[in-house]
Order: C-alpha cells, then sequence, then structure tokens
C-alpha cells in the first residue's frame, strides 16, 4: 500500500468529483448548500489555480481515495484560509490518509503565510471533527466568510 500525495490536475477533475459526491451520498449529505451542489466540484483543477490555494489528493495503487486543500474563502478575515473539501473514501479510511491530507494543507497554508485556517462540517461527520480537534481546531459559534454552503452547521477554526 503506496499511498503519494500529489497536487490535483486537469485530468482529476472527473473522478475527484465522483469520489466527493459518493462520500457525501454514504453520510446523507448529498444536498443543497453543499459541495455536493457546488458547481465548481466538477472542475476543483480550474478553482485551485487561485493564487494561495492548493488541492492535495491521495492516490493508492493508482487510484484517488482523498483529497484536501486550502482556499481563500471570500470573506474571511486577513490571514485566514479555509480548509476544503477534505474526504477519504471508505475503503481509505482508518490508514492516516485524512490526516496526512490536512497536515499537508496546514502546511500549504503556513507557506502561504496565513495565520488562521477556518473549517466548515457536519456533525455527522464525528470521526474527520475528532481529527480536527487533535489537530488544535477549535469550535466556533456561528460561520465565517461566504462559502456559499449553507447546510454546514460546525465551524472550526485553528490558529496557527
Amino acid at each position: 500500500m503506496a499511498i503519494t500525495i500529489r497536487k490535483i490536475t486537469a485530468q482529476d477533475n472527473t473522478a475527484t468529483a465522483e469520489m466527493i459526491r459518493t462520500i457525501l451520498r454514504e453520510f446523507k449529505i448529498d444536498k443543497p448548500g453543499t459541495v455536493y451542489t457546488d458547481p465548481t466540484t466538477d472542475e476543483l483543477s480550474t478553482l485551485f489555480e487561485h493564487p494561495q490555494s492548493a488541492y492535495w489528493l491521495a492516490e493508492e495503487d493508482g487510484l484517488i481515495v482523498g483529497g484536501c486543500g486550502i482556499y481563500p474563502t471570500e470573506g474571511l478575515p486577513d490571514g485566514c484560509v479555509e480548509l476544503v473539501k477534505l474526504y477519504t473514501s471508505a475503503s481509505s479510511r482508518g490508514k492516516g490518509i485524512g490526516k496526512m491530507l490536512m497536515e499537508k494543507s496546514i502546511e500549504s497554508a503556513q507557506h502561504f503565510g496565513y495565520n488562521e485556517i477556518y473549517l466548515e462540517s457536519f456533525p455527522d461527520l464525528k470521526r474527520a471533527i475528532e481529527m480536527y480537534e487533535k489537530a488544535g481546531f477549535k469550535k466556533l459559534a456561528a460561520p465565517l466568510g461566504n462559502s456559499g454552503h449553507f447546510a454546514c452547521n460546525v465551524w472550526m477554526l485553528l490558529v496557527l
């Protein structure tokens, strides 16, 4: 089992979007106000051409099994970036892949000079929230920025 972490390319768009939507269906959060209906989900490589953003994929035996990135979401405070689209396929969970992707994204945020990382999630994603808390993310009472993902109701912040 060799896991490769690499940046997304245009050739990865279809497989990555399908992976994300499959996971959202699995957790029954495939609804409006999530990345499920967000049109940028189909063109992630283009979205992450934005300056001071990055999206990382985990690949195992030639298959995309996870992804995570950072994006300077509109409306966030200066020096803050959003941790976005952290997903791992059902077959790859429990192997530390999500943690590797999150840590790579945090490294990217530090590289770009951000001093805070914000994220949005769902209470149903208990293992992810536990991972965020172990990494130092703290829950917030209200959302930050204008992600457009109005269905999310867990908001967290990490001060770097």
